[in-house]
């Protein structure tokens, strides 16, 4: 016991003298966190948008100022014919524009029916969808408004409810996502390099003539990083609720004991990594993008993985983050229990000890 404690004070005091680590390991997760957790967003606000209204009358007027006062849009133009749509366009000035017929309070008060024209920028494909639909929304808000208690011979209205997210906010989905993300490429890039490390300064030999066991040196390797990477989950944690306002729903406990899970098992593939390599830039190589990329794209946060063909879904199995972000959006966003992640559970904790048993068979005890 001796020995393996005097190996953690060791990896600590290597830890705490460079600056450099510690730099990555709290400044990039906060970073990450406020970078990501305000820029991912599905979201499309303050979307500048240009108005053609030849008719200028009354109920145009209120309809254009219901649109701008919305969080969505921005009156930035209003233009006076219709060649100066394309002109706004080509400049990149709006994403979209409204253009009203010349009777529009005629159309509607006697007509009983009016069209009004929504003109998107269709480069960014989802993006026209989101505002065509935010627009769609408002104009029908404003024509059941105007219908009032008028009875029509048969209505059928839909009621809409949104589960666990009710304003639609695009953080409830990418917060989660983004802890799974930071927690696995922090822990493993760190842990990557501390084998090897000792490698490439010619102090391994000095490990490897010790008593101590393989499994000592690679669990205390592991332990400062776990220590501090659990003040990491504390700060995103906190982060997310303070900052991105993001409920916690579900047990605390259980969620802080399934991100120390996440963590454990992280800081395994980190180890395995750094087992197989033979230089610091390999190792992070390995960790950095061998890792960013697979969580990124088959994690499921950015891309449903049920559109995905069959074989990326298969191959979405083995990436880590993917069970850590279930847990989390279950615990975190629907205030599920340890009933209905258990499964999710025993996946991680099986892909943590299979990554222990590689780096401790990979271990080499000779030079």
């Amino acid at each position: 016991m001796k020995t393996l404690w005097a190996f953690i004070t060791k990896e600590w005091k290597h830890i705490w003298r460079d600056k450099k680590t510690l730099l990555i390991l709290f400044g990039m997760p906060i970073a990450q966190m406020l970078i990501f957790g305000f820029a991912l967003t599905n979201e499309v606000k303050n979307s500048r948008i240009a108005i053609l209204d030849p008719s200028k009358d009354t109920e145009s007027r209120q309809l254009i100022n219901r649109i701008d006062a919305s969080k969505y849009f921005e009156v930035r133009k209003y233009l006076d014919k219709p060649e100066d749509i394309h002109r706004a366009f080509r400049r990149g000035e709006v994403r979209m524009a409204i253009v009203f017929p010349s009777n529009f309070n005629d159309d509607l008060m006697h007509g009983k029916q009016v069209t009004i024209q929504l003109i998107a920028d269709a480069s960014d494909p989802n993006i026209a969808t989101t505002v065509i639909n935010y627009a769609t929304a408002i104009i029908g808000d404003y024509q059941n408004e105007k219908l009032g208690l008028k009875k029509l011979p048969y209505r059928i209205e839909p009621v809409v409810r949104m589960m666990y997210n009710p304003q639609l906010k695009g953080a409830f989905n990418f917060v989660p996502g983004v802890m799974s993300m930071i927690l696995l490429l922090v822990c493993t890039m760190m842990t990557s390099v501390s084998i090897v490390r000792e490698k490439e300064l010619g102090t391994m030999e000095v490990l490897l003539a010790s008593p101590s066991r393989p499994i000592k040196v690679i669990i205390a390797k592991a332990i400062p990083y776990l220590f501090l990477s659990v003040i990491n989950i504390i700060t995103i944690l906190l982060m997310s609720y303070f900052v991105l306002e993001l409920p916690i729903r579900g047990s605390l406990l259980l969620l802080f004991s399934e991100s120390v899970l996440f963590i454990i098992t992280s800081l395994s593939l980190g180890l395995l990594i750094s087992t197989i390599t033979d230089s610091q830039r390999t190792a992070m190589f390995a960790s950095l993008v061998g890792m960013f990329l697979p969580t990124l794209m088959l994690s499921g946060f950015m891309f449903p993985i049920e559109n995905m063909p069959k074989p990326l879904q298969v191959m979405s199995n083995i990436v880590p983050a993917k069970w850590y972000f279930i847990i989390v959006k279950s615990v975190m966003l629907k205030g599920l229990g340890l009933v209905s992640i258990w499964k999710e559970t025993a996946i991680l904790s099986g892909m943590t000890f299979f990554f222990l048993f590689l780096a401790l068979k990979k271990f080499k005890i000779r030079l």
